[in-house]
């Protein structure tokens, strides 16, 4: 479906081009203009821990290709070589095989006791990187090997450690308590110059032990401003922006925007512990009232994916994977009063509960609205305070593997149990996944999980997320990555 256009005022484009002049420039670190065209990239959100890797900030450290990992995701979430060429494991223990001939951007050699540097300093952090949230993790070298040892058998501490927060830097990064990735990743890209939260530099490094790259360098701008980034892409200021608004993708270029499905679900979740939605029979009165193919054209303008469950096209592998669901039988909801939860941050959702309050209403129910910042509201959703909540949730963790969110959200003692489920089969499902060694068998039990949560209808999953990215027309090899983890590659360049 073509989404219709619609055109921003002269004036907004004007003001917003104007935010970026002289932002986006071709010259490396030293200011000297590098031979071959530099990639230039628009950013949403700027630094905030001055890059540190144990932050969310090392998501751009990832996009950027300065810093690597020991491990490396492929499409369906399986762990596969990078810094480490090959792994065992012995019970709580890993052992991983560090790879030869790699330098960081300081000239120093990768070692083991390089990698334990890095993984203890993540380790003994405060806050934890969130992919060791309730992991207790050491590392130990012997000569080019590492073994990484959890309190309890863990069978995704590979996956975990393909966390860019787990970014394995050169010595010279950790100073203090903070740490510096200028200069110390392992990457294709050597990050030169930060200035605050305004840009980054990246210049090619040509010691990189895998393929080079074929771009010269990284130009990078932080742009929060949505009309800004989008205009940045109209006028040739940019070559790669991130996170287009759907409002600003139905002025451009069809061929230059890309979208790119998140692992992100818009969920309705329905109180099963006290009120209306105790009764299986108006949970799934309240499933059959929801129109979620109106939603998506209407609120997200095409733009999103109707869902088939709770895991979406994110995920390849789980439609291949789900079998049909066995639920209860719709009662009647007429006159049934029920007060339905959501928050402001994300700018959809109090839309999304309009519509949502029609279409229940529609069919019985009498629905009243409470829409609250997220802070002001997560205590009560988390307490039960809600008949039903609504909330685009993040399906997979930093080791892109499902069965956390699954069990946070709906096991009996769940830390994020909002629909108050205490269900014997789906604490056993969730168990089993949880337990289930990674690989195609561990897929098979989330699915059955997701099953054994559908059949009780606690949670209506209405959409999945994408997000939309630009391309310039010379751009080459750019990534288009759900889990954000790439952008620049070593294939990316610009024409």
């Amino acid at each position: 479906m073509r989404v219709p256009v619609r055109l921003v005022p002269l004036t907004a484009v004007t003001a917003a081009s104007a935010l970026l002049t002289g932002c986006f420039s071709a010259t490396g670190a030293d200011g000297a203009a590098d031979e071959g065209k530099r990639i230039r990239v628009a950013h949403m959100l700027p630094p905030r821990s001055g890059l540190s890797p144990l932050s969310d900030d090392a998501f751009k450290l990832s996009r950027w290709s300065t810093a690597e990992t020991l491990v490396k995701l492929n499409p369906e979430g399986d762990a596969k070589p990078a810094l480490a060429t090959e792994w065992k494991r012995s019970g709580k223990s890993w052992t991983f095989t560090i790879r030869e001939g790699v330098t960081f951007h300081d000239g120093t050699k990768l070692t083991g006791d390089a990698v334990v540097n890095s993984l203890t300093r993540a380790a003994t952090a405060s806050p934890k990187p969130r992919i060791l949230d309730g992991v207790e993790l050491t590392a130990k070298a012997d000569g080019d090997t590492v073994t990484v040892t959890t309190a309890v058998e863990d069978p995704l501490v590979p996956q975990r450690l393909s966390s860019p927060q787990l970014s394995i830097l050169a010595a010279k990064a950790y100073r203090g308590k903070t740490v510096n990735p200028v200069g110390a990743g392992t990457g294709p890209f050597e990050l030169t110059k930060v200035n605050g939260t305004s840009s980054a530099a990246l210049d090619r490094y040509d010691a990189y032990w895998g393929d080079k790259a074929k771009a010269p360098g990284i130009d990078v701008t932080f742009v929060p401003d949505g009309t800004a980034r989008a205009a940045a892409l109209r006028t040739g200021e940019a070559d790669i922006v991130e996170a287009i608004p759907v409002s600003q993708a139905a002025v451009l270029d069809p061929d230059l925007i890309t979208e790119v499905p998140m692992p992100r679900t818009n969920t309705l979740y329905l109180n099963t512990g006290k009120g209306v939605f105790k009764d299986a029979s108006l949970r799934a009165a309240a499933r059959e009232a929801v129109d979620a193919e109106s939603i998506v054209k209407g609120v997200y303008e095409g733009r999103a994916d109707v869902a088939e469950g709770l895991l979406g096209p994110a995920l390849p592998w789980a439609a291949e994977l789900r079998s049909t669901v066995k639920r209860a039988k719709a009662g009647d909801p007429s006159g049934k009063s029920i007060t339905i939860g959501t928050f402001t941050d994300r700018a959809e959702l109090p839309e999304v509960a309009a519509t949502l309050q029609q279409q229940l209403q529609k069919a019985g129910f009498k629905v009243k609205l409470d829409v609250r910042e997220y802070a002001n509201i997560e205590s009560d959703a988390l307490a039960g305070e809600f008949d039903a909540f609504i909330l685009s949730r993040a399906t997979v963790l930093d080791s892109g593997d499902p069965a956390a969110y699954l069990y946070s959200d709906f096991a009996s003692d769940g830390s994020f149990n909002i629909a108050q489920l205490a269900d014997d089969k789906v604490d056993a499902a969730l168990k089993k996944a949880s337990d289930t060694a990674a690989g195609d068998a561990r897929r098979k039990a989330v699915i059955e999980a997701e099953a054994a949560v559908l059949g009780t209808d606690a949670a209506v999953p209405m959409l999945h997320e994408r997000v939309i990215q630009g391309d310039a027309a010379g751009v080459v090899g750019a990534a288009h990555d759900p889990r954000e983890r790439e952008l620049v590659t070593t294939a990316t360049y610009v024409k």
